[in-house]
């Protein structure tokens, strides 16, 4: 039996060497693609943004929802485990079949030949992850990021040293697949290394539907997610051009890795955590609150801060052919503010097993999503940044809905937890950006001193508002929260 102490200190364990694994290893990232646009052009970039989709639909499918389904069981036998574990690899071969036959249609659809090639090549992935789909769920249950991260780090830094060379020789785009390729072929060697886990020649059909029943609608939910996420790439790729594209998807991977690495290392550990406090709806609400209270307050200066200074960070990192990307990222930053309480609120549903709601609601958001979309395509690329932001709002009421409904979160809870943290960056952002604008010291030094400056107004103007996120981020560091009544 685990017990609520005992669960919140593995939680804040967990937290900790989650965000330093994100931390360390979309560092690397992060470097390893700010080189790589030295060497490279949005055409590239392009070229991987139109294959994307169809990678990440494959991934979905063969996960097919069974991970998140074995994260929340309370008991998972050997059993089940090496189930998923056939499961998975057997759609991964599948899969990677299906992507060598279509690789011509891809090619033909965005008129790019060398598609073709880069399909086949970078389609391997899709079965190398199946490989380990069963290892990484079982860190995951156990809260062990300390292993990951001796698994994920020098798969970065490998993949990420052969990607800069062969990018430097002038092998152009497939620097990028090599290194997603490369990457994936060392987690998974990595993992087996380890012996965290061997199957065994045993499997259950009604194993198998059981974890299904669960993990099926998330499936659903996340095959109708991918197109609809990556739609503004496939209508970018086909009607624009491959740069357009191309600079949209860098954007688009500079926010995802220096933005959702927070809220992703703290999902990552809560999920299985709260997960195990499910039936209990007053713990679980507390839990979410003190969640969703530090996520904020450590999210929302970061967006703000980076849409504020993202016009010197280019100037002085990237070359040129990259600075229409700028403004892109900018309002990408806007629209990714409540990312932190959809992510939450979604988890609550799948917490409380509705998977099901998850699935209706993405239909319901998505067609919202495709109306808006279609209505700000004509605007151009910003146009249909512009409605992200718009369908970003939105969205987060039917999300909010549902987990009032549940564990009677409301939005008024919400708003009180959320709201002091958002504002406070929010003006502190504005200010940073008015302050570039006003003022054309050097780039470096605008860089460093409006980092400095907006960090400290921040820290100070929690204290002086008492912001609850400050207050349990001080206890966090001050490993004061392991003494608290039994509650995460």
């Amino acid at each position: 039996m685990v017990t609520s102490s005992s669960l919140r200190s593995r939680t804040i364990v967990g937290v900790v060497w989650n965000f330093v694994e994100q931390l360390l290893r979309r560092g690397v990232s992060t470097l390893t693609t700010l080189i790589l646009a030295w060497f490279l052009v949005p055409e590239d970039y392009g070229l991987v943004a139109m294959i994307s989709v169809f990678l990440a639909f494959s991934s979905v499918i063969v996960d097919a929802g069974l991970k998140q389904a074995l994260i929340r069981k309370l008991e998972v036998t050997q059993l089940e485990y090496s189930t998923a574990f056939y499961a998975n690899v057997s759609l991964g071969i599948v899969l990677y079949s299906v992507l060598y036959f279509i690789a011509p249609l891809i090619a033909d659809f965005y008129n790019q030949p060398v598609l073709i090639d880069l399909v086949r090549v970078s389609g391997i992935t899709v079965f190398i992850n199946s490989l380990s789909m069963v290892q990484e769920t079982i860190l995951h249950r156990d809260l062990n990021f300390k292993v990951q991260l001796r698994v994920s780090l020098p798969a970065a830094i490998i993949s990420g040293f052969v990607a800069i060379l062969l990018a430097y020789e002038g092998y152009g785009v497939w620097a990028l697949v090599v290194q997603v390729l490369l990457s994936s072929v060392l987690v998974c060697i990595f993992y087996w290394l380890l012996n965290i886990w061997r199957p065994t020649f045993e499997y259950s059909w009604f194993c198998f539907n059981e974890l299904l029943k669960f993990g099926g609608y998330i499936l659903v939910a996340q095959m109708i997610n991918i197109p609809y996420r990556n739609m503004y790439v496939i209508v970018l790729a086909k009607f624009f051009s491959p740069s357009v594209a191309g600079g949209y998807f860098f954007a688009e991977k500079i926010k995802t890795l220096l933005l959702s690495q927070l809220v992703d290392s703290i999902n990552n550990v809560t999920y299985p955590a709260l997960a195990q406090i499910q039936d209990d709806n007053k713990k679980l609400k507390e839990g979410y609150r003190r969640v969703i209270s530090v996520t904020t307050f450590l999210f929302f200066p970061c967006v703000s801060f980076l849409a504020a200074l993202a016009e010197p960070l280019f100037l002085i990192f990237l070359p040129a052919e990259w600075y229409d990307s700028i403004q892109y990222l900018q309002l990408m930053c806007v629209a990714a503010l409540l990312y932190p309480l959809h992510s939450f609120n979604l988890n609550i549903l799948k917490i409380k097993g509705r998977p099901d709601l998850v699935l209706y609601l993405g239909l319901f958001k998505k067609t919202i999503a495709i109306i808006i979309f279609v209505i700000a395509l004509r605007y151009g690329v910003v146009g249909i940044l512009v409605g992200q932001i718009i369908n970003s709002v939105v969205s987060y009421f039917p999300n909010m809905y549902f987990s009032n409904k549940l564990i009677n979160y409301s939005f008024k809870e919400q708003m009180q937890d959320a709201l002091p943290s958002l504002f406070l960056s929010l003006f502190l952002g504005l200010a940073i950006y008015a302050a570039t604008l006003m003022l054309h010291w050097r780039l470096e030094i605008e860089l460093v001193v409006f980092s400095l400056l907006g960090l400290t107004f921040y820290l100070f103007g929690s204290y002086v508002l008492k912001i609850k996120g400050y207050s349990l981020a001080i206890q966090i560091v001050g490993n004061k929260l392991t003494q608290s009544d039994g509650r995460l």
